[in-house]
Parts: C-alpha cells; sequence; structure tokens
C-alpha cells in the first residue's frame, strides 16, 4: 500500500492540533484561581494594613517597608490518601469552593502529577492537626494526595512519581528527613492517612523521613526465660513450658509517652498517638497496644529524634 506523504502530514498536524486544543474541563476554575491569586498578589503590593488593635498603638512618623524578605517557606511535607475512587473525583472535590479543602499536588495511580497549587501558598489539606509545637501545619507544610481508596496497595507509578516530588521539594526548600510525614501523625484521632500499605521504608531509604534501624530487634528482643513448675512433693518431674513471647532488654526508664511525644505525636490522647505509630512504623497489628516489639521499634527511633 502506497501512502501519500503529504496527506499524511496533513493529518498528523490536524491530530497535534486537536491534542493542543482538548479544553481544559477545569478551565472556569482555573479561572477564579488566578483571579484569587490576582487579589492576594494585590494586597501583597500596598502598605501593610493594621491588625486589629494595632490603630490603638503609638505609630512612626512614616512607614517603612524593609528590603528583607522573602516568600514562606514550607518545613514539613504532609502525605495523605484521597479516599476517593479516582483523580478526576478528587480534581473535581478541590475544585469546589463548598468542600474548603485542597492540596499542593495530587498524584494519580497512573503516576500523573497535578501540581495544583503555588508552594508557597496556604493549601487546606492538614485540619485540625499538631506535630511537636506546630499546630498550624498547613501553614509550615506541603500537602501531597495520592488517589487511594484507603484500602488498596500504592501503585508502583505512584510511587515513582511521589519520589520525584519528594527529591524536588527537599532539594528546593531543605526540609529535613524527618519532616516528611502522614496525616494521621499529625491527625491521630481523626485520620489514617495513608493507610497500612504505604512504602514508607522505602521512603526512608531514599531521605524522606525516618525509619528503624536493621537489626534493631534482634539487639534488644529474647526470648522470655522459660517457666519452671515443681512438684512440691519431688517426686513428679519438673515441668518446663517455653513460652512464645519475648521480652525486650530496653533500658527499664525508657518511657514509651515521653518518646511518642519527642518524635512529634499528639499524645492528650495516648491510644490515638500509639495507633498512629504503628501505622506509620510497624504497619501490622495496627491498635493501641505496645507490645516488646513496638516499644524496641520506638525506643530506636526516640534516639534518632532526640
Amino acid at each position: 500500500m502506497k501512502y501519500n506523504a503529504s496527506a499524511l502530514l496533513s493529518v498528523l498536524l490536524a491530530c497535534a492540533t486537536l491534542t493542543a486544543c482538548t479544553p481544559n474541563p477545569y478551565a472556569s476554575t482555573n479561572k477564579a484561581h488566578h483571579k484569587q491569586v490576582k487579589a492576594f498578589a494585590k494586597q501583597l503590593r500596598v502598605t501593610p494594613a493594621l491588625t486589629p488593635g494595632e490603630e490603638q498603638l503609638k505609630q512612626g512618623d512614616y512607614w517603612v517597608g524593609t528590603t528583607n524578605f522573602s516568600m514562606r517557606r514550607p518545613n514539613f511535607v504532609v502525605i495523605h490518601h484521597t479516599a476517593q475512587n479516582s483523580t478526576e473525583q478528587t480534581l473535581n472535590t478541590f475544585t469546589q469552593p463548598s468542600t474548603q479543602v485542597s492540596a499542593h499536588y495530587v498524584i494519580g495511580r497512573d503516576g500523573k502529577v497535578y501540581h495544583m497549587l503555588n508552594d508557597n501558598l496556604r493549601a487546606w489539606h492538614g485540619g485540625a492537626a499538631r506535630w511537636g509545637n506546630d499546630t498550624d501545619l498547613n501553614s509550615s507544610s506541603i500537602g501531597i494526595e495520592l488517589d487511594n481508596n484507603g484500602a488498596e496497595p500504592f501503585s508502583e507509578a505512584q510511587t515513582a512519581s511521589l519520589l520525584q516530588v519528594l527529591d524536588m521539594l527537599k532539594k528546593t526548600y531543605n526540609i529535613p528527613t524527618a519532616n516528611f510525614i502522614g496525616h494521621s501523625d499529625i491527625a491521630p484521632t481523626r485520620k489514617n492517612d495513608p493507610n497500612h500499605t504505604f512504602p514508607w521504608k522505602k521512603l526512608a531509604e531514599h531521605g524522606y523521613g525516618l525509619w528503624y534501624d536493621e537489626g534493631i530487634l534482634e539487639k534488644y528482643l529474647q526470648p522470655a526465660a522459660p517457666i519452671v513448675i515443681s512438684d512440691s512433693t519431688g517426686t513428679a518431674p519438673a515441668i518446663i513450658l517455653q513460652p512464645q513471647d519475648t521480652v525486650s532488654t530496653i533500658p527499664f526508664i525508657f518511657n514509651p509517652k515521653e518518646a511518642l511525644r519527642i518524635i512529634g505525636f499528639d499524645t492528650r490522647d495516648l491510644p490515638a498517638a500509639i495507633r498512629a505509630f504503628k501505622l506509620h512504623f510497624v504497619q501490622d497489628e495496627v491498635n493501641d497496644v505496645l507490645t516488646e516489639k513496638d516499644k524496641v521499634i520506638l525506643y530506636n527511633l526516640y534516639q534518632k529524634y532526640m
């Protein structure tokens, strides 16, 4: 079969034009986004307005604007799962004013990245939250939402894109390794995302978040001593029971609640803090009971955060 080169070129150009002209379903909300950003920019260009109560102060003779300032620098990255069924559903949710929720990045199951908000602006992703002494994580963090219904594993394509975004953010804003955390870490009484299948260990291996040391369980966990039951008359042989449990040899003075607090968890609701800790660092038997294994992991991490 012979092809007409001129006709083929025309078809290719038509396809390229069609792709370029494909209408953006979010054109109207993008317009609203630009309008809102423009309004904020206008506020920044004017002389600072008096804050409530400032009019009562004795004012200087004239206004003086400093030349030493910059945009805000995020210091945390908070990772979420969307608990929705598709990227499109989440994009729609984040463009509806009535939902009052947003994030800087949304990453689909297919690895596609949607950068929805300038990193220097404040997204509404953390809600009522606390990490250490920081009670306004929205103002100090970048929010990343992963398209995931809350129960499924995270795809390889999605994780690969996430690692690329984290690398970019860490280099751009010099975010400390320990400051890559999850939504459940900062809001343990309300949230459980990202779910227990999230690859926190893999992220830590790339420098995003901390993880406990290899071999730490073998170092501190030992089989419990056998239990010997003797016949008081001495006529029957002793019975030796081999317990299945293990015991840890971490220092007796170790305080798990204090360790959780040092790491950053809000321990005012201790059971919730324990669940959040186990969701992130243990990822099996996620409950509010610290086993000997959990305590060893917690002790090791506590030393890293000190």
